[in-house]
C-alpha cells in the first residue's frame, strides 16, 4: 500500500482548499492508494496529519504555493509542490507523476 500525506492551502482556505484535499483523496482511493489530505486556511488546520501519519508516508504532496505551516513534521521526505488548481483538476495523474519522481529520485 502506497501512504502519502498532504496539505492544500489557497489565500481564503474556502474553497479551493477542500476541493483539492477531496479530489486528491478520492484519486487516492481509486488508484487503492492511503492518501490522507490536510487542509490550511483561515479557520486553522482541518484533518490534521499526525507524526505517525507523517513518518509513514512515502512523500508529501503540497498544494498549494502558500506558506505551510508545520513542515518539520515531513523532514526527511520527499516533499513535492504542485499548483492547487492541478490538483483539482487532474488529481490521479498528480499523484502517478509525484509517485514516479519519487521512484525516479530514489532509483527504482
Amino acid at each position: 500500500m502506497i501512504n502519502v500525506v498532504g496539505i492544500s492551502a489557497c489565500p481564503a482556505g474556502l474553497a479551493h482548499t477542500p476541493m483539492a484535499a477531496k479530489a486528491i483523496e478520492k484519486a487516492g482511493k481509486e488508484l487503492g492508494w492511503n492518501v490522507k489530505m490536510e487542509q490550511q486556511g483561515m479557520m486553522g488546520p482541518v484533518n490534521a496529519i499526525t507524526q505517525e501519519e507523517a513518518d509513514a508516508a512515502e512523500f508529501v504532496l503540497i498544494a498549494s504555493d502558500q506558506k505551510i505551516t508545520s513542515m518539520e513534521r515531513f523532514e526527511g521526505k520527499p516533499v513535492i509542490r504542485v499548483d492547487i488548481n492541478t490538483c483539482i483538476k487532474a488529481p490521479k495523474a498528480v499523484l502517478e507523476k509525484c509517485h514516479a519522481a519519487v521512484l525516479k529520485k530514489e532509483g527504482k
